[in-house]
């Protein structure tokens, strides 16, 4: 069964979505992927991106704000059960696959905002969290991007299988104080980006990479061209330009 969402209200299911976009737009105009005509929905209410077998959701800023599982929310990693609400409506979050990365991990963000002096990359605050990345402690590179370090070996493998193997690929960071810094993409999925301004989601698959865009109002660029709300595959020495900083994608030989 893939991920969807069942939209209900006062008990009463209305309809179910299978969540087969990357990205799944809720909001009251007609346009959204999820239309709720309720006057306590904002036009674009919030999103549900999806990338492999996992999902998060996103309030897009709404008037009246979201909550899942009863607690206000303006990131929230999904996982199965979960219930998101919006006025009166609920949307449950039904995924009987196993995610690919630990909510945990997967909420961490990674900032590339420039520090006072030459340092290395930041790591930010969790998707949950409001935008404060002010103090967060210093880390090592290598360590910005290790979703799953604390996973068993086992569960690393079984990811492995999940995702035939494809070459490995480097971000290096062409500006600013981390300039020449590389960030190896050995995992299935990578959060770029400055929280509250712009982020996007680099996802390893089968047949290669892919930028996602999350967060932020502008779209990040790869090549000096927008990438758009749908995922575009990455070639070798494409240049991407993402919350002020420009990296360049390439894969190792």
């Amino acid at each position: 069964m893939s991920a969807k969402l069942i939209l209900s209200m006062d008990g009463a299911v209305i309809k179910e979505y299978p969540l087969t976009k990357e990205r799944t737009t809720i909001g009251r105009k007609a346009h959204n992927d999820i239309a709720i005509d309720n006057l306590a929905v904002s036009g674009e209410h919030a999103a549900v991106i999806t990338i492999l077998n996992d999902s998060f959701f996103e309030d897009l800023g709404s008037t009246n704000g979201s909550m899942v599982n009863g607690a206000p929310a303006q990131k929230h990693f999904l996982q199965n059960a979960d219930v998101i609400e919006i006025g009166k409506y609920k949307l449950k979050y039904l995924n009987d696959q196993p995610t690919q990365v630990p909510s945990a991990d997967f909420e961490k963000t990674m900032v590339l905002r420039a520090p006072p002096k030459p340092s290395p990359i930041n790591l930010g605050e969790n998707f949950n969290h409001t935008q404060t990345n002010i103090g967060v402690p210093i880390v090592k590179p290598e360590a910005t991007t290790q979703f799953n370090t604390t996973a068993p070996k086992p569960e690393v493998k079984a990811a492995t299988v999940a995702t035939p193997a494809v070459p490995a690929a480097v971000i290096q960071i062409l500006n600013g104080p981390n300039l020449g810094k590389e960030l190896e993409l050995n995992k299935n999925l990578t959060t770029l980006g400055k929280p509250g301004v712009q982020v996007a989601v680099l996802a390893r698959r089968p047949h290669g990479f892919f930028i996602t865009h999350v967060e932020g109002a502008n779209f990040p660029l790869v090549n000096g061209a927008s990438v758009g709300e749908q995922p575009q595959q990455l070639k070798d020495h494409d240049i991407i330009e993402l919350a002020g900083v420009k990296m360049e994608f390439y894969f190792k030989s």
